[in-house]
C-alpha cells in the first residue's frame, strides 16, 4: 500500500486547509524527485512558522529536513544566514543556530546540529560574492546526497543580504530530478521577488471560532459576548487570538467579571510586528507614530487624514520633501504606509498598534499633544496662535524642557483634539473625560460619539461612573450599526453593575441637578461640578445598561427576553431620563408585536400612559390600545391624528409610527408614503441601526399597495442592511416579505429558500409575524404551482383555533388564500364551519378596514362558498369592487378562479373572458407561477395560450392541453384523485386521459412518465 502523503500537523491548524494542499504540491513532486521553491507570507502571527512543521513533520519520514531560524542580532553581519543555515562552524553565525525544541519540529535536523561543516571547504565570507549562491547549491546538493531534501527557513526576510541572495538564486534553481525543495516563510513577498508565493490571510470566523473553542477548552464556558470580543479583537490572527485568551481570567472568560479595555495579551504579535521599526531612519519613524495617533481619534478603518499629517510632520521639524515623498508619493516608509485618496493608511491594521505600542511614551505623548494642538488651531482659530509657535518634546527640533499642553478647557475643545488630549492623558482625569461625554453630542456620527464615550470611561475616576459611559458607549455603537461593538462594551460594565442598575432603583447614579433631588451615594457622584453637569446632560442614568440589552436583544435575540428587560429598564430611566424611558416602552410593545403578545403589547402600552409624552405619541398610545381592545372605532379615530401633516420630516422614528399607524388603518396609500418618508430621514439623519425596519416597513407597505416589484427591492437593501448592522430579527422579518413577493413574482425556489430562512430565525428567537407571512407565502406559492392541498394544511393552524394560531395582526390577510385553497383542494365536510367562521371574521375585518382590496377579497371568499346559484352573482360582486380599488393581481387571481369556476360548470365559451384577462394581469405583474395556472385553464377552455417559452423539446408537446397538464401532475407524484380536485375534472375523465397520454408517449407506468419528466 501506498501511505498517505497529506500534509497534516500533529497540532491541528484551523482554517488552513488551502495551504496545507499547497503545500502537499510542494512535497509530492519532491519524493519523486523534483525539486521546488514556495515562499510564505504573512505579518506576524497567522501561522508561517506552524505552517513550516507542518510541512517537516510530513516529510521527515521520507528526506532530510534542514531547519534554519533566522536571528534579526545577525542581520548585520555578511552571510550570518547561510552560516545558520549550514552549520555555525561554516560562518560561525551561531546566534542563528535553532536547537532543537526551540520551534523546531520533532526529528528534523536542525541548522549546526549534525552537519559537516568540513565539507564545505570554504566558508561562504572566503569566497567571491558572485561565487556564494552557486557554493551554497552544490553544498545542498552534497548534504541531500541522493535523498529529496526540504529546506526550511522561518522568518527568511531578516537574515543578511547576502545571505537572502544566495538563498534566492539556489532556490530558484531546482527543478525536474534535483531533489531539493526549499520552503520559506516571510514578512512579505519582497524579498524573494521571483519566487512562488502564497500569501496568508487571516482566518475566517468559522476557523477562528473553532481555534478559539480549542483554546478554552476545560475552561467552565466561555460567554458569547466574550468570545465575540476575543474573535474581533484578534480579526483572524491566531497567534494574537491565543495571547488575548491567554491573558483573561475564567471569571472573565465566563463573563461573571468585566473585561479589562484594551484586551491585554498582544504584546507579542505586536512587538513582532515593531521589529522593522528600529531599523528605519528616525525622521520615518517620527512620521509613523504620527500617522498611527491620528488614526485614534477617526472611526476605525478611515486611517489618518494626509493634511494633518502634512501640518503635524511641518510643525514637528521633518523635512517638507520628505513628507511629500512619504505622505503623497507612497516612497520613504517601506511600504508601512499607503495613501489612498486624501486618506493615509497603515499597510496592516496590527501596525499602528504595534507603532504606538513600541514607541517611548514620552514620544507617544508628544504626538498625541502635537495632534491635539493642531486640531484645537483647526476647529478655535481665534486661540490658536500662540500655541501654533510651541515646540512639541518628543520630536526632532522640539527641546524636551518646554510643554506642549494647551490651557484651554477641555468643553472648549472639538472632539477630535479632546481624543488626542485622552490618548496624552496618563491617568484618570475628571475634567477632560466630563469635556471628551458633553463633546459627544449631535450632529457627530454615532460611531465617533461612541468612541469618545470609551475614553471617557477610561479617564473616569470611579468604577460606577466608568461602567455607566461604557453603557453611553455601548448605545451609541448600537446606533451606529454595530451591535458587536455594543456587546463589548457591555462586558465592560458587568453583569454585577447591570443586577446593581435594577437592584438600585432610580437615583443611584448620577448627579443631582436640582434642588431636592437626592444626591448619589457615596463613590457613586462625579468627581467635580463638570462632570455632574455632563453626566445628567447625556443621560448617563441607572437603568442605561439594562436598555442597551434590551434594544441589542429586541434586534437579534429572544423577543420575549427583550420585552422584560425592556419594561424593567423604563422606570429606572424615567426620573433622569424621561424620553429614553419612552423609548424603552415602546421598544417592549414592539417586542410583544413581533412575539403576537397582545396582552403584553397592552400592558407596555398603558405603562406608556403613565408618563409625559407629545400629543401624537398619546393618540398612538390611546389609538393602539383601543384596537386592540376591540373599540376599533376609537382607536382608528385616534390613530388618524396620528397621520395629519406637519410631521417632523427628520424624525425617523415618529415617521415609522405612522407606518404603523396606516398599516393598522389599511390605508396602504399612506403607508407608503410614510414608509418612504421614514426612509428618506434614516437615510439623512441616521441612525444606521434603524435602515433595516425602515426597509421592512416600506417593503411591507408596498406588498399590501400590490407593488411586489419595489417591495422585493427594499426587502433585499433591507437584508443587507440587517446582515450588516448585526440584526438576524430585522432578516427574519425581510426574509418573509421576500418570500412573499417571491410567492407572487417567482420563483418557487426564491419562495421556499427565504421562507425557510424567515422561519429559521423566527422559531428561536419567538418572531410570530415573520413566521406567519413566511407561512403564509410558503402556502400563496403552493397555489400558484396548483397544490392546493399543501397551501390549506398549511394555512389551517394559522387561522383556526388552537395553538398554533398565526400572529394576531396578520393572521386575517391569509384568510382569502386559506378559503381558495380549501376549496380548490376538496373541503372535508368538518372544515366547512371553520371556513365560514373565518370569512366572518374576515367581513368584520373589512367593515373596520380602509384597505380598498379587502370588499373585493371578501366577496371572492363568498363566491368559493357559495352555492351554484349564488356564486355568478358572488364573483361579479367581486370584480366590480376590484374595478374601483384596483390592485392587478388580486383581480387577476379573482378572473382565475371565476374562469376556473365557469370551465368547470361547462360554461366553456364564458371562461375564456376571464381566463384571458386572468392571464394578461399576471403577466403585467411579472408572476409567471400564476401567468402558467392560468394559460393551462385557458388552453383547457379551447383558446391557444400561446407557446410556453421552455415548449421546444417538451416530450409532451404532442399531447393536448388538458392531457399536458395532467401529465404533469402525475409526474409530480400525484394521484387520480388529487389530480380531478386540482383540475377541476371527475376522476374518471382523469384516468380516460391518462390512458391516452401513456398510449401517445409509449409508456406503461406513472414511474416512466415521471422519469421522462425529469429535469
Amino acid at each position: 500500500m501506498t501511505p498517505s502523503t497529506t500534509v497534516r500537523s500533529p497540532l491541528r491548524l484551523y482554517g488552513r486547509d488551502a495551504e496545507l494542499a499547497a503545500l502537499e504540491n510542494l512535497l509530492a513532486p519532491l519524493r519523486r524527485g523534483d525539486g521546488g521553491a514556495l515562499v510564505l507570507a504573512a505579518p506576524p502571527g497567522l501561522g508561517r512558522t506552524a505552517l513550516l512543521c507542518a510541512a517537516a513533520d510530513a516529510h521527515r519520514d521520507r528526506g532530510p529536513v534542514l531547519w534554519a531560524v533566522a536571528a534579526p542580532a545577525d542581520r548585520a553581519v555578511p552571510y550570518s544566514g547561510l552560516g545558520a543555515l549550514l552549520g555555525s562552524d561554516v560562518a560561525g553565525a551561531g546566534s542563528g543556530v535553532a536547537a532543537p525544541g526551540a520551534g523546531v519540529p520533532s526529528g528534523v535536523l536542525a541548522a549546526g546540529t549534525a552537519l559537516d561543516a568540513s565539507a564545505s571547504g570554504v566558508a561562504p565570507a572566503a569566497l567571491a560574492p558572485d561565487a556564494v549562491p552557486e557554493a551554497l547549491a552544490g553544498r545542498l546538493r552534497d548534504f541531500a546526497d541522493g535523498g529529496p531534501l526540504l529546506v526550511c527557513v522561518d522568518d527568511a526576510h531578516v537574515w543578511d543580504a547576502a545571505s537572502r541572495a544566495a538563498l534566492a538564486f539556489a532556490a530558484r534553481r531546482p527543478g525536474a530530478g534535483s531533489r531539493i525543495a526549499f520552503l520559506l516563510s516571510a514578512a512579505d513577498g519582497t524579498a524573494f521577488a521571483g519566487l512562488p508565493t502564497l500569501h496568508l490571510a487571516p482566518l475566517d470566523e468559522a476557523a477562528a471560532s473553532a481555534l478559539l473553542d480549542r483554546l478554552t477548552a476545560g475552561t467552565e464556558g466561555l460567554d458569547p459576548v466574550v468570545r465575540a470580543e476575543l474573535l474581533r479583537g484578534a480579526g483572524g490572527n491566531p497567534r494574537l487570538l491565543a495571547g488575548l485568551t491567554g491573558r483573561l481570567t475564567p471569571d472573565q472568560l465566563a463573563g461573571r467579571t468585566p473585561l479589562p479595555w484594551p484586551l491585554p495579551g498582544g504584546e507579542a504579535v505586536l512587538a513582532a510586528h515593531a521589529e522593522r521599526l528600529d531599523e528605519l531612519p528616525d525622521r520615518t519613524r517620527t512620521l509613523l507614530l504620527l500617522a498611527a495617533a491620528a488614526q485614534e481619534h477617526e472611526p476605525e478603518g478611515a486611517g489618518a487624514d494626509a493634511l494633518l499629517l502634512l501640518r503635524a510632520g511641518t510643525r514637528g521639524g521633518l523635512p517638507r520633501v520628505f513628507l511629500d515623498r512619504a505622505l503623497f508619493d507612497g516612497a520613504g516608509t517601506g511600504g508601512l504606509l499607503q495613501r489612498v485618496g486624501s486618506r493615509v493608511h497603515f499597510a496592516h491594521r496590527l501596525t499602528a498598534r504595534a507603532v504606538l505600542h513600541h514607541a517611548p511614551w514620552a514620544h507617544r505623548r508628544a504626538a498625541h499633544e502635537l495632534l491635539a494642538t493642531l486640531l484645537a488651531e483647526i476647529g478655535d482659530r481665534g486661540g490658536a496662535d500662540a500655541a501654533s509657535a510651541r515646540e512639541v518634546p518628543g520630536l526632532p527640533n522640539a527641546p524636551e524642557s518646554r510643554t506642549a499642553r494647551t490651557t484651554t478647557a477641555p468643553s472648549a475643545l472639538p472632539l477630535a483634539a479632546l481624543v488626542q488630549r485622552a490618548c496624552a492623558a496618563s491617568g484618570p482625569d475628571a475634567a477632560l473625560a466630563a469635556g471628551l461625554e458633553a463633546a459627544a453630542v449631535a450632529p457627530l456620527p454615532h460611531a465617533a460619539r461612541s468612541a469618545a464615550l470609551v475614553r471617557a470611561a477610561l479617564l473616569s475616576t470611579g468604577p460606577a461612573l466608568r461602567a455607566v459611559r461604557f453603557a453611553a458607549a455601548a448605545e451609541q455603537a448600537r446606533l451606529a450599526g454595530d451591535p458587536a461593538l455594543a456587546r463589548a462594551l457591555l462586558a465592560r460594565t458587568g453583569p454585577r453593575a447591570a443586577e446593581a442598575d435594577l437592584a438600585a432603583g432610580p437615583g443611584a447614579v448620577g448627579g443631582a441637578t436640582e434642588p431636592g433631588e437626592a444626591d448619589p451615594p457615596a463613590g457613586l457622584a462625579p468627581a467635580d461640578p463638570v462632570t455632574a453637569q455632563a453626566g445628567a446632560g447625556a443621560g448617563l442614568a441607572p437603568g442605561l445598561a439594562p436598555y442597551v440589552h434590551g434594544m441589542l436583544a429586541l434586534r437579534s435575540g429572544p423577543v420575549a427576553d427583550a420585552h422584560e428587560v425592556l419594561l424593567a429598564a423604563a422606570p429606572l430611566l424615567a426620573p433622569h431620563d424621561p424620553r429614553r424611558a419612552i423609548e424603552a416602552l415602546l421598544a417592549a410593545a414592539e417586542a410583544a408585536w413581533a412575539a403576537g403578545d397582545a396582552l403584553g403589547y397592552l400592558d407596555a402600552m398603558n405603562r406608556l400612559a403613565r408618563g409625559p409624552a407629545d400629543e401624537e405619541l398619546k393618540h398612538y398610545r390611546a389609538g393602539m390600545s383601543a384596537v386592540l381592545e376591540g373599540r376599533t372605532a376609537e382607536g382608528h379615530a385616534r390613530l388618524r391624528r396620528c397621520l395629519a401633516p406637519g410631521r417632523d420630516p427628520g424624525d425617523s422614528a415618529a415617521l415609522l409610527r405612522a407606518c404603523v399607524v396606516a398599516l393598522v388603518l389599511g390605508d396602504v396609500a399612506a403607508a407608503c408614503r410614510a414608509g418612504a418618508r421614514a426612509l428618506a430621514a434614516v437615510r439623512t439623519k441616521g441612525p444606521d441601526a434603524l435602515l433595516p425596519q425602515a426597509l421592512e416597513h416600506l417593503a411591507y407597505a408596498e406588498l399590501r399597495a400590490g407593488r411586489h416589484t419595489g417591495a422585493r427591492a427594499h426587502a433585499l437593501e433591507g437584508l443587507h442592511a440587517a446582515r450588516r448592522t448585526g440584526q438576524p430579527n430585522s432578516s427574519a422579518h425581510l426574509h418573509a416579505v421576500l418570500a412573499l413577493a417571491a410567492s407572487v413574482e417567482g420563483p418557487a425556489e426564491a419562495c421556499v429558500a427565504h421562507g425557510d430562512a424567515a422561519l429559521a430565525g423566527a422559531g428561536p428567537h419567538g418572531l410570530a409575524q415573520a413566521a406567519t407571512l413566511a407561512t403564509w407565502a410558503r402556502a400563496r406559492a403552493d397555489l400558484a404551482a396548483g397544490r392546493p392541498g399543501e397551501a390549506a394544511a398549511r394555512l389551517a393552524p394559522l387561522i383556526k383555533a388552537g395553538p398554533g394560531r398565526g400572529h394576531f395582526a396578520t393572521r386575517t390577510l391569509a384568510v382569502p388564500c386559506w378559503v381558495e385553497a380549501a376549496v380548490l383542494g376538496g373541503r372535508a365536510p368538518e372544515e366547512i364551519r371553520d371556513l365560514h367562521a373565518a370569512v366572518e371574521e374576515f367581513a368584520a375585518w373589512t367593515v373596520r378596514t380602509a384597505d380598498p382590496g379587502a370588499p373585493a377579497q371578501l366577496a371572492r371568499c363568498r363566491a368559493l362558498l357559495a352555492p351554484a346559484d349564488e356564486a355568478d352573482a358572488r364573483y361579479a360582486e367581486a370584480l366590480a369592487h376590484h374595478e374601483r380599488a384596483g390592485g392587478e393581481f388580486e383581480q387577476a387571481r379573482t378572473r382565475l378562479l371565476y374562469g376556473q369556476w365557469l370551465r368547470r360548470r361547462r360554461r366553456t365559451r364564458e371562461a375564456r373572458d376571464p381566463l384571458r384577462d386572468a392571464l394578461v394581469g399576471f403577466q403585467r405583474c411579472s408572476a409567471r407561477a400564476w401567468a402558467d395556472r392560468a394559460a393551462g385553464e385557458l388552453r383547457a377552455a379551447g383558446e391557444p395560450a400561446g407557446e410556453r417559452p421552455d415548449s421546444v423539446g417538451d416530450p409532451l408537446a404532442a399531447l393536448t392541453p388538458q392531457q399536458q397538464r395532467i401529465a404533469r401532475c402525475v409526474a409530480e407524484g400525484a394521484t387520480n384523485r388529487e389530480v380531478a380536485l386540482r383540475l377541476s375534472l371527475s376522476p374518471r375523465t382523469v384516468d380516460h386521459h391518462l390512458r391516452n397520454v401513456f398510449a401517445a408517449l409509449g409508456i406503461r407506468s406513472r414511474t416512466e412518465l415521471a422519469r421522462l419528466l425529469r429535469p
